[in-house]
């Protein structure tokens, strides 16, 4: 339990979310308030879309990249953890903030609902497996709610010949699967992803579409590891016409912007073989 210590837990107060919790710690609600106070004013709340995730994104350069912290004991939380950051929790923050500012009044609550809406199936916190651990299927789910729109197979992408089941071949990664119930939901869930095909932008034809990615583009990085669909997700940053990723990144430890423009990051890394390209639809 005492990696429990320092977070406040608190309700969601919304009757249909009774059961639902949401544990924050208090730098993590002070950071919340300060970016909505921030980009709430009409310089910031006027800017499209993808431009607002890049201007939002950018106020996390330097957070501290910090694993699992999602991965709390016991059951299933609604966890916003903004001081410490990997590649999926920064990418699902930054859309949960613009999603609330982008509404006449931003609240901290419109921004817990939209957490929950993008991690969980259904947009509903039910347990661990309920968490959309596998990339390819938080994109399936998180277009069929209308919350984003899929690019990469009008943007000519090929099918991956990727499966997805790294989870169930390797459950002593992942405490929570040491339950019987969660393994069995996992597996349940990788079968069902099987019988999708996934689009992909192999690296080597991303200056074909370059000019056609956005500022704040969601942007998951692919991988020959052939029972995986994606190892790395960020946002797309234009600048002089070329594509950088922003990114939580495990190599520096911290969420900055690629030094080199997205094509070539990625040729230099054998694990990384193309992109998934999807963009905010606001409801």
């Amino acid at each position: 339990m005492q990696q429990l210590l320092g977070f406040c837990v608190f309700l969601l107060f919304s009757p249909i979310y009774t059961q639902s919790q949401t544990v924050c710690d208090l730098e993590s609600k002070a950071k919340l308030e300060a970016t909505l106070e921030k980009f709430s004013h009409s310089s910031y709340s006027q800017l499209a879309v993808g431009d607002l995730i890049a201007t939002v994104g950018k106020s996390f350069l330097g957070t501290p990249y910090a694993e699992k912290t999602l991965e709390l004991p016991g059951e299933e939380q609604l966890v916003i953890n903004l001081m410490g950051l990997d590649c999926t929790t920064f990418v699902e923050s930054v859309l949960a903030l613009v999603t609330s500012l982008k509404q006449p009044t931003p609240q901290l609550e419109e921004v817990e609902k939209a957490l929950e809406n993008f991690r969980y199936l259904q947009g509903k916190n039910s347990g661990y497996s309920s968490r959309l651990h596998y990339f390819s299927d938080w994109i399936y789910e998180n277009e069929k709610a209308g919350r984003i729109s899929h690019l990469s197979k009008s943007l000519g992408g090929t099918v991956s010949p990727n499966i997805p089941s790294f989870m169930s071949a390797n459950p002593r990664s992942y405490p929570q699967l040491a339950d019987p119930i969660h393994l069995k939901s996992i597996k349940e869930r990788e079968v069902l992803l099987a019988t999708r095909k996934f689009y992909f932008i192999p690296k080597e034809k991303i200056h074909l579409i370059e000019g056609q990615l956005q500022n704040g583009d969601i942007l998951a990085i692919t991988t020959p590891i052939k029972n995986l669909d994606v190892v790395h997700v960020g946002f797309a940053v234009k600048k002089d016409e070329r594509v950088y990723l922003m990114h939580a990144s495990s190599v520096s430890r911290k969420v900055e912007i690629s030094s080199l423009p997205l094509q070539e990051y990625l040729m230099k890394n054998r694990s990384q073989t193309g992109i998934l390209i999807s963009r905010l639809v606001l409801l």
